[in-house]
């Protein structure tokens, strides 16, 4: 018992004397005592649950920092290569020079009797008309409608959605859109041109002996109770007009004669609530072009027009509805052979006078700053603005400029082309001619 005793008193004393130290401490050391046990006793495998000073200084912040930064820079380097993607896409679909094409589909539309057949873009497809009636043709070259007249000069006019086709020297203007015939309008004097609204309102343009006139009518074909009066022995003759997109302002160009010397004035009438106030709802007029004929008057939007002259352009601002702000006059040193205006653009192709080109393609934005001047080599019938691109069109062969005077195409045609516009999908060209309506890829 004694050796039992004895093996299992071992630690005791140990104990005690542990025991007995710290019964002579006082409370703190007591406690003090007790932490650094502790601290010598608890031992963590797993570093993550160690706590205490030890366990705070171990470096988890900079690794979370750096997989934070590893993060970031791929990010920064996705965003560069899809930045860089897009900027080259962007290049090639402004400078890309096609070599050649290929027919998608071609299809024939029904003949009418009449020799004479038109086309204009129409909404985002074509409207083809004749002496015989019109058709409104979709992009997969489908007849969406069509409606039938008998006219002797078909004149047409297309904003957006809405088009409008007149009888010149005659009466008769048919409304319609891109869904149907909205309605007929009958002028009581012989027309001389028509214009039409974003929304489907239509000015024309008619006269007799001794005056010109402008009657407006709604989209169905109802007289709107305006108009407007110009005497050829007082205030004078009007070349053109436009109508605004809104159908509410109408910019004109007549010519009159002041101290037996010819001269051309270009003024805006308004016709909304603004524009009441004002005597025969006049806005704005403006000489600058003294003797110089402006035959062209146009409206990029609701709020930009520009007049096309003899040697000189006019740009205008309608911010202010009743107060025509007249914003850039460009010279002109050559003479003017064609114009064509859009939403965003005006196109004027002038003689070279250096002689380094048979002509020169001048393109504007609507604040009146030249955007590309460049020369032009081709021959052309008429010249077309669709979108991005200037068309310049003859009766087999087109050659298509970008806005940023870049060429984009040329080339030649199996069979007689009277339009040609962009289609829906990029690279491609709707062409018209004769009974046939087509689509090409460029590549």
């Amino acid at each position: 018992m004694m050796q039992g005793s004895r093996g299992f008193s071992g630690p005791l004393p140990f104990v005690c004397e542990a025991e007995n130290h710290m019964s002579d401490m006082n409370p703190y050391q007591r406690e003090e005592q007790k932490q650094r046990l502790r601290r010598n006793m608890i031992v963590s495998e797993d570093p993550e649950l160690d706590t205490g000073e030890e366990a705070e200084e171990k470096p988890f912040r900079p690794a979370r920092g750096r997989r934070k930064f590893g993060r970031l820079k791929i990010v920064l380097i996705v965003l560069c290569v899809i930045a860089a993607l897009a900027g080259a896409w962007h290049y090639y679909q402004t400078h890309h020079r096609y070599s050649g094409y290929t027919q998608v589909w071609s299809k024939q539309i029904p003949s009418t009797e009449g020799s004479y057949t038109g086309y204009r873009k129409f909404g985002s497809n074509v409207l083809r008309y004749t002496k015989d009636g019109a058709s409104y043709i979709d992009g997969n070259g489908d007849v969406v409608w069509s409606i039938s007249y008998q006219m002797k000069a078909p004149i047409c006019s297309v904003n957006g959605d809405f088009a409008a086709i007149a009888d010149q020297q005659g009466n008769d203007i048919y409304i319609c859109d891109t869904t149907k015939n909205h309605g007929k309008a009958t002028t009581l004097l012989p027309i001389m041109r028509v214009s039409i609204s974003a929304y489907g309102v239509v000015a024309a343009l008619t006269e007799d002996s001794t005056s010109s006139y402008v009657s407006f009518f709604k989209n169905d074909g109802s007289d709107l109770d305006w108009g407007i009066k110009t005497v050829m022995s007082g205030n004078g003759y009007m070349l053109d007009a436009a109508l605004s997109p809104d159908g509410t302002q109408v910019m004109i160009s007549d010519v009159h004669v002041n101290s037996g010397q010819l001269g051309n004035r270009i003024v805006f009438y308004n016709f909304s609530e603004y524009g009441k106030s004002y005597p025969d709802r006049l806005v704005g007029g403006f000489d600058e072009f003294g003797s110089h004929l402006c035959p062209r008057v146009r409206f990029f939007s609701d709020r930009r027009a520009a007049a096309f002259a003899g040697g000189q352009i006019a740009f205008f601002s309608m911010e202010n509805v009743t107060s025509p702000e007249l914003i850039q006059m460009v010279d002109v040193k050559d003479e003017i052979k064609a114009v064509a205006a859009s939403d965003r653009y005006a196109a004027v192709i002038t003689a070279d006078g250096t002689g380094e080109y048979p002509n020169r393609l001048l393109i504007f934005n609507t604040n009146g700053r030249k955007i590309a001047d460049t020369g032009i080599s081709c021959s052309w019938q008429e010249m077309d603005i669709a979108d991005d691109y200037i068309i310049l069109r003859n009766s087999d062969s087109c050659e298509i400029i970008g806005t940023n005077g870049k060429l984009r195409f040329d080339g030649t045609f199996d069979t007689p082309v009277s339009m040609i516009t962009k289609g829906k999908k990029p690279g491609t060209l709707l062409l018209t001619g004769g009974n046939t309506v087509s689509e090409i890829k460029l590549r």
